[in-house]
């Protein structure tokens, strides 16, 4: 589980070299079907099987939604892109969306099979687990900007005060408090059915990244936003039919 959440992690460092936020975020948004599809084949006799039938229109609205983002973006950003960049933060984005459902299917498989621990707990021990490792890149980043003659100032920044209150903020509420609900969740309902809660978190990307660009989305990237949103709630709409055990079935 922890190896998937830093792949991830780095992924989502990388992002940050392509300005072109709204396109990975909406691959990242294809996580809640992603997710169904995977526990479905994997996980159909513990949590029951969702018919793949009814869950073919989710896929086909939110593949149509990436298309729109995807067109919208290229537009955007004209002759002059560079588009190997440009497809790099999407194969980053691609590689975070295998990383991001191998990990909550693996952590909801620990937390139902141990019933009894407390989420509360569990979320604790990832937390103080990644610590090290992430003090470990923080160093390896001061020593890279030292070498290459970075001019800003480690290890805090210009504006100290700002940056250990964010950092105070991202690791109590983002981090452990985010992880701590996940955990509660992934150990109460079906994998297939808490991967769809996944969708809020690409809504609020989406937002950002337009507010940090000071504009509203266009048109068509509202038509994508929609068209995700559409898929989701569909998939979501599907539930799961229980399925005899393999090997005992009459």
């Amino acid at each position: 589980m922890l190896i998937g959440t830093l792949f991830a992690l780095a992924a989502g460092l990388m992002w940050g070299l392509v300005f072109v936020a709204p396109l990975p975020t909406m691959i990242i948004g294809t996580l809640p079907v992603v997710i169904a599809i995977t526990s479905n084949l994997r996980d159909h006799v513990r949590d029951g099987r969702l018919p793949w039938a009814r869950l073919a229109p989710s896929l086909g609205l939110i593949a149509a939604g990436l298309g729109c983002v995807n067109h919208d973006e290229l537009s955007r950003l004209g002759e002059s892109a560079d588009l190997g960049r440009y497809a790099q933060g999407a194969l980053l984005a691609v590689g975070a969306v295998a990383c991001w459902t191998w990990y909550p299917i693996r952590n909801a498989d620990w937390l139902r099979a141990h019933a009894g621990r407390s989420p509360t707990a569990w979320a604790t021990a990832q937390g103080v687990a990644t610590l090290p490792l992430a003090a470990v890149g923080f160093a390896g980043f001061w020593a890279w900007s030292a070498v290459t003659g970075s001019a800003f100032p480690l290890p805090l920044g210009t504006t100290p005060a700002k940056f250990v209150g964010l950092m105070l903020a991202i690791g109590l509420l983002a981090s452990w408090l985010g992880t701590l609900c996940w955990n509660a969740a992934s150990q109460r309902l079906p994998t297939t059915l808490t991967g769809q809660l996944i969708v809020f978190e690409t809504l609020a990307a989406l937002a950002y990244a337009y507010m940090l660009r000071g504009q509203m989305p266009g048109p068509l990237t509202l038509a994508g936003i929609a068209l995700l949103v559409a898929g989701v709630a569909w998939a979501v709409r599907v539930r799961p039919e229980a399925v005899a055990a393999e090997g005992h079935a009459a």
